[in-house]
Order: C-alpha cells, then structure tokens, then sequence
C-alpha cells in the first residue's frame, strides 16, 4: 500500500488517488506557488491540492503547463468557497475554477466547509453530482464535514462522497469521524497535519523519530498514512517538500503508532465546523 510516493488508494468509485500530495494553502499566486507545484512534480509527487479560497488557482494553472509530466498523471483538487453555496452558484464557481487553472476537468472537487447555519449545502451537492455525472470531475466530496453533516447529506444524495478533508495530526486525531468514513466508504484525508509546526517540540515524537533518523515531520507524515489518511503537508520550500515525501523507507511499529494515537488532546487549530459560518 504505502510503497512509494506513487503510492494510491482506491476511492469508492474506483478513481485512484496519490496517499501523498502538496498544499497549496496560503502561497501567493505567482511564483511562491509555481515554483513549489514544479519543485513538488519534478521530484515525484502527483497530486495537488488547491481551492478557490486560496486564490492561487491561476499559479497552480500555469506550473502544471510548464513540467513535463502528462494531465492524465495528476491528480488536482480544488473546493468550493462559503459565498458559493447554492446549486447555480456552485455551477458558476466551478466554471471559474476550471477557467482559472486552465483545465478541462478536476480529479476532485470538495465543498469547503459545511456552514450549516447557511444551511445550502444539500443544494450545493447536488450541483456535485451533476458535475460528477457530466464528467467534469472525476470524484467528489467534502471537506470540514462532521458526522452530522454527513448524515444529512447522505440522507438525500444521489452519491456519497467520496472523500472528506478535515483538520487531522496528533492532537486531533478524530477516531469517531473517521470510523464513520470507514464505515461509508469514504476516505479521510488531513489539512494541517503537522498542526501548524506545533508539535515539533514534542518529546515523544522526537523520541520516535530519533530511533528512525528522521524528522518528526517526517514521523507524523508517516502516521498518518500508516492511520490510512490521505494526507497533503503544504512547503513552499523546494527541499521540505523533498524532505516530506521521504517516508516510504521505515514503518512506526504498533506500539508507536499507540504512542502517536495516545497524544489526542481533540485541539484544532481551525475552527469548528458546526460553529463556522463565515461567507
């Protein structure tokens, strides 16, 4: 499974995606996130995770042109943002976003956050799956979906997502939710997995990656694929996102993936989603 950085997995509908990808968050568009989608694909990595709210849709666009690697190989993703909500105004926005990245389809789409005090995301996902049924994007799913969001929308929907994109690292580790997506076949993946940088000083994590000579990033990378979460580590810098993808030569042992699991503390750095409205 976790073989090499072209390492997959399986997604219900049978689509294939990268365990492993770049994060886009927060990179100016231009050449902060050309420079790091280039460096990313020319040493291995296939998949791209991006979003309209991040507003560098064009950079991710124009770096996927300039490397030598065929569209068919990548796997790209986008969301959704909260001022989109709505059927029509998610077939708009996605027009954008395929115009933005100058793409003729999306591996992935999510829809950002669920904001159910809005309450329209019921309607959102049904412009999903008319996407999804034309061929425009090859899979969809959700992002920051807590399990009674999920339960609503699976209620009514033609197709379960199949994926969910959620704040995910060792102080968060989210067992309920994620034993849900098992349970519905729909695969986790992690933002904000190394928790913003701040759980380099851990000694425990030091200590485990100590006895496998590598970083604690690289350990808490490891975990998560190891959880079976798809995970997307955003650098900007060349040499981490090198530094990142070398975790394919050690396994964490059962009992440090307990030690790993047993530093769950339910922190997010995010906000939560049930509470979060902004538009």
């Amino acid at each position: 499974m976790l073989k090499d950085l072209s390492s997959k997995t399986t997604l219900h509908n049978g689509v294939e995606m990268p365990w492993l990808g770049l994060g886009v968050y927060k990179m100016d568009d231009g050449d902060e996130v050309k420079e790091a989608v280039k460096a990313a694909i020319n040493s291995g990595y296939r998949s791209i995770d991006t979003a309209a709210f991040y507003g560098n849709e064009e950079g991710v666009g124009a770096a996927i042109k300039e490397v030598d690697v065929p569209r068919e190989e990548l796997f790209i993703t986008s969301k959704l943002w909260n001022t989109d909500h709505g059927y029509d105004e998610t077939l708009a926005a996605f027009e954008k976003t395929l115009e933005r990245l100058d793409l003729a389809y999306l591996d992935l789409y999510l829809i950002h956050w669920p904001l159910p005090k809005v309450d329209k995301y019921k309607a959102t996902w049904r412009a999903f799956e008319k996407l999804y049924q034309e061929k425009k994007i090859r899979a969809i799913g959700v992002s920051n979906f807590k399990e009674e969001h999920l339960k609503e929308l699976i209620r009514g929907s033609q197709v379960t997502p199949m994926v969910n994109q959620v704040e995910f690292h060792p102080h968060l580790s989210q067992e309920p939710l994620r034993s849900f997506c098992r349970d519905h076949n729909i695969q986790v993946e992690a933002w904000s997995p190394l928790k913003q940088g701040d759980l380099f000083d851990d000694d425990t994590l030091k200590e485990i990656a100590e006895r496998h000579n590598k970083t604690v990033a690289q350990v808490i990378i490891r975990w998560d694929l190891q959880s079976g979460v798809v995970t997307i580590p955003k650098s900007s810098k060349a040499a981490r996102i090198k530094e990142n993808s070398d975790v394919f030569d050690f396994e964490l042992s059962n009992e440090e993936m307990r030690m790993i699991n047993h530093l769950n503390k339910d922190e997010r750095v995010g906000p939560d989603p049930s509470l979060f409205n902004k538009q």
